[in-house]
């Protein structure tokens, strides 16, 4: 049997599921502890940063999070694969969410000017996934200043789709990127093959 998450794990599980879907500035930490279903005073006790706390937090986890994902599929998977499992998921979060729900890193990046410390954290994550492809790419043979530019590139595609899917709606925009960060990669890791 899996152990009860506590009060305090389901108020940062909350704050990530409605800052994909609200944004940080719109989420107020009553909609947090209502969501958690915690009680209203008990998000100071667990968080006496308040909602300064609560977004870094909940920012390091989702970060944390997909860094995890793509450490775990980048050595099994390769990075072409890997990132468009990471597509996939996209893909079948906007689907669920009725195109609401968007990346609670990026929420923490734009909302940064009153949330710092989750734009710190924000910039952190970004870094280490573009670290783990980096450092995959680099494992496949490509050289690493062009592994580098490559995972940059990549991370800015997924995370510039999805932001896309969910204004526009649709589907297309991760469906195009999916299809042409696969042809890239390709072609990159085709080039590091013995003739």
């Amino acid at each position: 049997m899996a152990p009860r998450s506590t009060a305090r794990e389901d108020m940062v599980l909350s704050a990530i599921a409605l800052f994909r879907e609200n944004g940080i500035e719109a989420t107020k930490l009553t909609d947090v502890t209502t969501h958690a279903g915690a009680a209203r005073g008990s998000i100071y006790h667990y968080f006496p940063g308040g909602k300064q706390q609560l977004v870094e937090e909940a920012t390091r986890l989702a970060g944390g999070a997909m860094t995890a994902l793509l450490e775990a599929g980048l050595p099994e998977r390769g990075p072409a694969a890997t990132l468009a499992a990471v597509v996939d998921g996209f893909r079948t979060q906007l689907i669920a969410s009725g195109f609401a729900s968007g990346c609670p890193v990026a929420a923490a990046s734009l909302d940064g000017t009153n949330w710092p410390a989750g734009r710190d954290v924000a910039g952190e994550s970004f870094t280490a996934w573009e670290d783990a492809v980096a450092e995959s790419l680099a494992q496949h043979g490509v050289a690493r200043d062009r592994a580098n530019s490559l995972a940059t590139t990549a991370v800015a595609m997924l995370e510039g789709a999805l932001l896309l899917a969910k204004a526009q709606r649709d589907l297309r925009a991760l469906d195009r990127v999916e299809s042409e960060l696969g042809l890239l990669l390709d072609s990159v890791l085709g080039e590091q093959r013995p003739g």
